[in-house]
């Protein structure tokens, strides 16, 4: 039985996405005869001051969890303080564990540090990276970081070498390929996408009462449903739910992060938008299936850095996506190969506005567009396709790990 380490800031039972998704890599893992041990921070993510217990087993995965101090995730410093202490503890873990392969995540941020520590102290043991998001790239998209400054200066060659220390490279997307490629790594790289949190077993129909208490009456219903941080943007949304409104289009935002008051501010003066409160897990898939169309956002510069899981959410519900974003993000390019839904640029406003009301009094196209896009879902994207390519894909490294060292035995012996 091949033995996986899993390290990732945060796990079950916090509910932030990531760690759903690292949560439930790590038991499809189990389940497919891996051997898997994870090992989060013992704090959780909404609130630092909650912590978990140090060690448990849930669903055939052992969980180890790291104390980490209480340094505030809202200040930077704050953020790197934690990132530096989790790295070097995992890093760490090395001298006391000889796994087959271990699989580093990006929260906190430049986790991937860790695998340097790895492959000087455990060279056999393999490296895999899932690669969420991009730093300090983000950072530098934030304003955070200078792209020029003395921290770049350090961090360059010191992520170089992570990078090259990893034997795959899993990115969310195209673009984030191509910037992960940027790196110089020689890691074999594939793309590996998060799947839906709510993977029903047929494309579900409008619920009918939850769209009335959040929608009314509109006869086309956009619903943004998810995290809104520094990544997001909703300028361009906020623009065309001025320009549907005398069609009686309402968008509605249930969302969470740090720039929801800023949305709040931005969004009043816009008679159809309105917001809903965020839903939990346990009535997400209610939530999800109130709409016609999900909308979905990332800053133009933020390209490559990030994929925004809603759009998985969306199709597996089986609900067109409204993206608001760079046409070269991944979003854009999977909308466009799978026509599953439209791209808004400023460039394209006038024509999806256009689109859209003529949508909006088409309503027997909705339930075919509803059944497209979940066979898109189901074919492309979900949860148990993307396990099945992880398991593949770690296998083969295990696989052709083990074979050089069996000619390099049978070598030696001819000598």
């Amino acid at each position: 039985m091949p033995k996986v380490l899993i390290f990732y800031h945060y796990f079950h039972p916090d509910d932030v996405v990531s760690a759903v998704h690292f949560t439930d890599l790590a038991v499809e893992l189990a389940q497919r005869g891996w051997d898997v041990t994870a090992i989060p921070s013992n704090r959780s993510c909404r609130h630092a001051s909650v912590t978990y217990p140090s060690s448990e087993v849930w669903q055939g995965v052992k969980i180890r969890r790291v104390w980490r101090p209480g340094f505030p995730q809202y200040r930077t410093l704050g953020r790197f303080c934690n990132a530096a202490w989790m790295a070097l503890r995992w890093g760490l873990t090395a001298l006391t564990e000889a796994p087959d392969l271990v699989i580093i995540g990006t929260d906190p941020v430049l986790s991937v540090t860790a695998a340097s520590i790895w492959k000087t102290l455990r060279p056999k043991t393999k490296v895999a990276h899932w690669c969420f998001d991009l730093y300090p790239e983000a950072a530098i998209a934030d304003g955070i970081l200078r792209r020029d400054g003395w921290l770049m200066r350090l961090l360059t060659p010191v992520l170089a070498h992570a990078y090259r220390s990893c034997d795959l490279l899993a990115d969310l997307g195209p673009c984030m390929a191509e910037r992960l490629r940027a790196h110089g790594s020689h890691a074999h790289q594939t793309t590996l996408t998060p799947w839906a949190l709510a993977e029903p077993g047929h494309p579900v129909p409008v619920d009918r009462a939850e769209r009335a208490s959040i929608f009314g009456s509109a006869p086309l219903a956009l619903l943004y449903a998810g995290n809104f941080g520094r990544a997001h943007s909703s300028k361009l949304i906020l623009q065309l739910a001025r320009k549907l409104e005398p069609a009686g289009a309402k968008v509605v935002f249930s969302v969470r992060g740090n720039k929801v008051d800023a949305l709040r501010r931005e969004a009043a003066s816009v008679q159809n938008v309105s917001f809903a409160s965020f839903a939990d897990q346990e009535n997400l898939e209610k939530r999800l299936c109130s709409a016609d169309i999900h909308v979905v956002s990332l800053r133009s510069d933020w390209t490559g850095m990030v994929v925004p899981s809603k759009f998985f959410g969306a199709l597996a519900v089986g609900r067109p996506v409204l993206f608001a974003g760079s046409p070269d993000a991944a979003i854009a390019h999977w909308i466009r190969e799978h026509k599953v839904g439209w791209v808004l640029t400023p460039d394209t406003l006038e024509a999806v506005a256009a689109e859209l009301i003529e949508y909006c009094q088409e309503p027997e196209r909705h339930e075919q567009m509803f059944r497209h896009c979940y066979a898109v879902y189901q074919t492309h994207f979900s949860k148990k396709l993307m396990v099945d390519q992880w398991d593949g894909e770690l296998r083969a490294l295990l696989g052709s790990a083990r074979t050089v060292a069996a000619e390099r035995e049978k070598l030696a012996l001819t000598r």
